[in-house]
């Protein structure tokens, strides 16, 4: 055993911080080493550093006790403003006094923002693009990162707890939320006179290649309305994402159809879609919320990493756009293209999979 887990094994933890500077799923999907750090450390205070946007993915998580944000907006600020909010957050985190650092992000700041914590213990990953003596002098241990590519996001993550023989593993993610959240979900319901049973459908990414069209998805949404179900579209707040949502409306007159596209929190979606019937979306966050929050679930996928991001341990389907004709390489892909990818995907087998998980 490395000194640095040797040192661990035999010093009570009493405060863990965890890095990962990346999207919303990203910091969902860095759950389950949260809930295994704390399933091994039960009396360790868990904190985490994340962008200041993703915040609401971790902020009801009743493992975590401080979450540290850098606000990526500093940078406007101007040098000195900007160095000023970066040394107090240094501060800060110094201030904590860790015993452990976890540090889940593959950028310099995020390897320097570890040596400066003060941890005694701080392990990271050894990436290949980060083979420097100075990232490693930031880390005392470095997990390695060999086969990688053939594990899904979820596996990757809790990999780099093996040096500190954290066995088994609570590999599950968990998404979290407030009473508040639901309260107010509820009270938005009922002014749609909306009740359950009802499905949640999210057929809006940010990034347009990864969406069905409109027409798909609307021809969809009238079959079931017509087997009498009760169906809430959600979006984010983006204007595209909206008029999306509006042509989608407009394509589906059917009564029992309502909009709350960009009126909600991500934990206010959360528990909208943890008391739904189905969720039915594609490559998103919210689909990785409803395969947290254990919602039967039908996703639809196109050319993304299928390996890494498959919603983990779904209660539900996936429908994969390349069983239906070829694919581009993800990597190739321009994510500014207009190209609906997942057009290839017949409505028929996305409607019988639905009313399959509805019986």
């Amino acid at each position: 055993m490395n000194n640095a887990a040797v040192h661990l094994s035999h010093t009570p933890v009493r405060r863990i911080l965890i890095i990962k500077l990346r999207h919303h799923g990203d910091m969902l999907l860095t759950t389950p080493v949260i809930n295994t750090l704390h399933q091994h450390y039960p009396a360790a205070e868990i904190d985490v550093l994340l962008y200041q946007e993703t915040r609401d993915m971790l902020a009801a998580h009743p493992a975590v006790t401080t979450i540290f944000a850098i606000d990526r907006q500093w940078k406007k600020l101007g040098t000195r403003k900007h160095l000023q909010k970066e040394a107090g957050l240094i501060r800060a985190i110094r201030g904590r006094h860790y015993d452990l650092v976890v540090n889940l992000a593959d950028q310099w700041r995020s390897a320097l923002i570890t040596r400066l914590s003060g941890a005694p213990v701080r392990v990271g990953f050894d990436f290949p693009k980060r083979r420097h003596p100075l990232w490693r002098a930031c880390h005392t241990l470095l997990a390695s990162t060999e086969g990688h590519n053939r594990l899904h996001t979820v596996e990757q993550n809790l990999s780099i707890l093996t040096p500190l023989g954290l066995r088994p593993p609570e590999a599950r993610v968990t998404m979290s939320y407030t009473a508040d959240d639901h309260a107010a979900v509820t009270a938005l319901l009922a002014a749609t006179q909306v009740s359950a049973p009802y499905i949640v459908v999210q057929p809006t990414s940010r990034w347009f290649f990864k969406c069905w069209s409109e027409e798909k998805m609307a021809e969809t949404l009238r079959a079931l309305l017509a087997d009498g179900h009760r169906i809430v579209l959600t979006s984010g707040p983006d204007a595209k994402e909206q008029q999306m949502i509006a042509r989608i409306q407009a394509l589906c007159p059917q009564p029992g159809l309502v909009s709350l596209a960009g009126q909600l929190t991500l934990r206010q979606l959360a528990a909208l879609i943890d008391h739904a019937r189905l969720f039915i979306g594609v490559d998103s966050v919210p689909m990785h919320m409803a395969a947290a929050l254990g919602t039967p679930c039908l996703a639809l996928f196109g050319p993304s990493k299928l390996t890494f991001w498959r919603p983990w341990q779904v209660n539900g389907r996936v429908i994969w756009a390349g069983d239906y004709g070829p694919l581009p390489d993800p990597d190739a892909i321009d994510t500014r293209t207009d190209e609906r990818y997942l057009n290839l995907i017949p409505t028929d087998a996305v409607i019988t999979a639905a009313r399959e998980l509805l019986s």
